[in-house]
């Protein structure tokens, strides 16, 4: 159909088209070609090129042959002179107009072929910008958003909790577009993001402690803030009774906060017959950034743990620079 369609237009309008459209895409895609070495798309290319190389070897001998026209004369050469005399001698007895000449048919060609080379170009030029503003259409992963807990109730605990955080508030505060820059890790993109809106164990559903996490394919980070009367202070004297290591205590942000490592838990579950799990064992170690929720410490804190299957750890300066980020969205715990 669109040959079809092709074949319907002026030979100055087809041609000019063709050569318009064939020069885009052949550069654009020998462009890609040795971008993304990829010698199938090359080949492409090359074609494209030779088809607009022809259709312009083809306009050039159109236009030489309309600037050099050769009469078509008879065997003995008088054909063409014998068949002119009838034609001029018509025209002086009806004194008709004589028709347009050549140059003027030749003027309205190169109008032609200029109109269509001016807009097919515009067209060509706009399929080679669109990329760099459009979203792209290959398969790279986006970055998981934020699920889970948008839409439960709030347990009890958090309405008698004065100016709480939620786990949905504390996901978008830490699933920011340059959290694996902070981690860092910046060629990576965020796997799976959720959050809930837990209470603290232990306490009878009487303390809330949201949290959100995080997940990369090197790194997987967790936020949460527990609403509890502990001040960040005791919680130091606890440690020197616990199994925390590096412990070292610091300000972030004009709070009191305290750094220190610790072995996540590891859980097997037997998914065959019986369903049976094995015993809770000992995990990678994981580095945990507590602070203060005010700046007096009146009691509860924002714990930041960063921990991976290899049991890598980034450095202390990376839990530094996300609660930074993550802190201005808690608000400060007010004075009881």
């Amino acid at each position: 159909m669109l040959g079809f369609l092709l074949r319907l237009l002026p030979f100055w309008v087809r041609e000019p088209l063709l050569i318009a459209v064939g020069s885009v895409l052949g550069v654009r895609i020998m462009y890609l070609a040795v971008r993304d070495h990829d010698r199938v798309a090359a080949g492409l290319g090359v074609v494209f090129l030779v088809f607009t190389a022809i259709r312009v070897h083809a306009v050039i001998r159109a236009l030489r042959a309309r600037r050099n026209p050769s009469p078509t004369a008879s065997a003995d050469g008088t054909a063409v002179v014998a068949a002119a005399q009838p034609q001029a001698q018509a025209q002086a007895v009806t004194g008709s107009r004589p028709r347009p000449d050549t140059p003027e048919k030749e003027h309205n060609a190169w109008g032609q072929a200029v109109a269509a080379v001016a807009v097919f170009g515009a067209l060509g030029a706009a399929l080679w910008v669109a990329p760099r503003f459009m979203p792209s259409d290959d398969n790279a992963p986006q970055p998981a958003s934020c699920s889970g807990g948008a839409h439960e109730e709030l347990p009890k605990a958090y309405k008698d909790t004065p100016r709480p955080v939620t786990g949905e508030e504390l996901c978008k505060a830490l699933n920011r577009p340059d959290l694996a820059e902070l981690l860092g890790t910046p060629e990576e993109t965020a796997t799976t993001a959720s959050s809930t809106n837990n209470t603290a164990p232990l306490t009878d559903g009487k303390v809330a402690q949201p949290e959100a996490e995080v997940t990369f394919d090197t790194y997987t980070v967790n936020v949460s803030a527990t609403y509890n009367e502990l001040s960040t202070g005791q919680y130091v004297k606890l440690m020197k009774f616990g199994d925390e290591k590096d412990v070292k205590t610091l300000t972030v942000l004009g709070r009191p906060a305290v750094l220190s490592s610790d072995h996540t838990m590891k859980l097997e579950i037997n998914l065959g017959s019986g369903g049976s799990g094995g015993p809770v064992g000992e995990g990678p170690m994981a580095r945990t950034l507590s602070v203060a929720l005010d700046r007096k410490d009146r009691g509860g804190s924002c714990d930041i743990t960063v921990w991976s299957t290899s049991g890598a750890l980034p450095n202390d300066s990376a839990l530094l620079n996300i609660a930074e980020k993550v802190l201005p969205r808690i608000p400060e715990r007010p004075a009881r």
